[in-house]
């Protein structure tokens, strides 16, 4: 078998994800583009095989996974879901800021939600029971949890997670370096459209 990668698939477009809510545990929809986004997806990961799909719990992680031709293999993994924005959940970060001055969730957390430290126990949990696994592994989830996994697959506090982006429907992997066979590398980041080509 060959080495870990893991494809990390942030979800297609949502109404909010285009107006800049905070979306946690709220349940929507695809937009027609996000649907269009995530079968965009299909395409892309026709020719590869996984040997493990896992999404978050949520309705557009998974309806992403289902239009991705993924849905059939897919298991349920808690661990995925997007952070617990609490208190926050459907608010914009300008909304935020002007009840907390200088509010940076990489700090703060959500009153109500998730403190930092619980994502980042959330994302360390998850790495802990795929590190060991060999082929190709598809998380579809979203895209601040997506920031966390990066920065712990890397061995960063979760803090420096603000310093990637995630666009919907994008494609991350991370894995190992070839030559350095226990190092954790990112191998690709924030891919998005179609003419990026996944398959080796």
């Amino acid at each position: 078998m060959t080495p870990l990668q893991i494809y990390f698939i942030r979800h297609g477009e949502t109404a909010w994800s285009v107006s800049g809510q905070h979306t946690g545990a709220t349940e929507l929809p695809l937009t027609v583009h996000g649907e269009s986004m995530a079968l965009g997806l299909a395409q892309r990961l026709k020719e590869l095989k996984f040997t493990l799909v896992l999404t978050s719990p949520r309705l557009r992680a998974k309806a992403t996974c289902d239009l991705a031709g993924l849905g059939a293999a897919a298991r349920t993994e808690p661990d995925l879901a997007e952070w617990g924005y609490g208190d926050y959940e459907g608010l914009r970060t300008a909304e935020i800021c002007n009840r907390h001055t200088n509010w940076n969730i990489w700090e703060d957390g959500c009153p109500g939600g998730e403190a930092p430290i619980q994502v980042s126990h959330r994302a360390d949990r998850l790495i802990a029971r795929l590190k060991d696994l060999k082929g190709k592994v598809a998380l579809f989830s979203h895209g601040q949890f997506g920031r966390v996994l990066a920065a712990r697959w890397i061995g960063l506090p979760v803090l420096e997670g603000q310093h990637f982006t995630l666009a919907p429907a994008s494609i991350s992997i991370l894995g190992f370096e070839p030559a350095h066979p226990q190092r954790r590398v990112i191998s690709l980041w924030n891919c998005g459209g179609s003419e990026h080509a996944l398959a080796e």
